[in-house]
């Protein structure tokens, strides 16, 4: 919900995408950060099974920015300085901690889809097929078998839709979301792709 108290919990970061980019199109760090941050709190919605997926996704980003905003300003920026320092692979890194945020908004995009393209399938069935087309792929043994327990643990569809709206249209907007957010990860990807590293596993 908005911070006025209206619209649905995508509202704010509707309005928020607008800012992602520079004039000159390029990637600017707060206001990707700031989106995230405005749609992750879904995740709560899900109870305290989820909150992994969460824990810490962006913050070593946010640090980082925040330590020379001016500097950091653009997104790719501390991601290319620790691919020159050759320390972008370590678990620590603001690369890992990219991927990782784009890939948990990858999730989340592809469950709203599924919540609007299929309204007969139970919040289980849609959590099940979002983690296999996005995060399966990149988690190893230990993490996928966690996940398959956490993903039984999810709550009832209609009490979750019933949360996550507002005095809005929650199905528009989540739409909405669905059709503007994606080019941005597109994008995190495509550079990450660039520079070898959009494929890095979990444990």
């Amino acid at each position: 919900m908005g911070a006025d108290g209206l619209g649905t919990v995508f509202t704010p970061s509707l309005e928020g995408m607008k800012l992602v980019k520079s004039d000159h199109g390029e990637m600017l760090t707060k206001p990707f950060l700031d989106v995230c941050k405005l749609i992750l709190p879904v995740i709560d919605k899900f109870g305290a099974a989820m909150t992994l997926l969460k824990s810490d996704i962006g913050t070593r980003l946010e640090n980082k920015y925040l330590s020379d905003p001016s500097k950091y300003n653009h997104l790719y920026t501390m991601i290319q300085e620790e691919v020159d320092a050759k320390t972008a692979k370590g678990s620590s890194s603001c690369t890992n901690c990219l991927l990782w945020l784009t890939r948990a908004m990858d999730f989340l995009v592809q469950l709203f889809l599924n919540l609007l393209a299929h309204p007969d399938w139970t919040m289980s069935q849609a959590c099940t097929d979002s983690y296999g087309k996005t995060l399966k792929k990149f988690h190893g043994w230990v993490a996928s078998s966690y996940s398959t327990v956490v993903i039984k643990l999810v709550p009832d569809r209609k009490k979750f839709m019933e949360v996550i709206s507002g005095p809005g249209n929650v199905a528009a907007d989540m739409e909405q979301f669905c059709s503007t957010f994606p080019p941005f990860l597109e994008e995190n990807h495509k550079f990450l792709a660039s520079v070898g590293l959009d494929n890095m596993k979990a444990l």
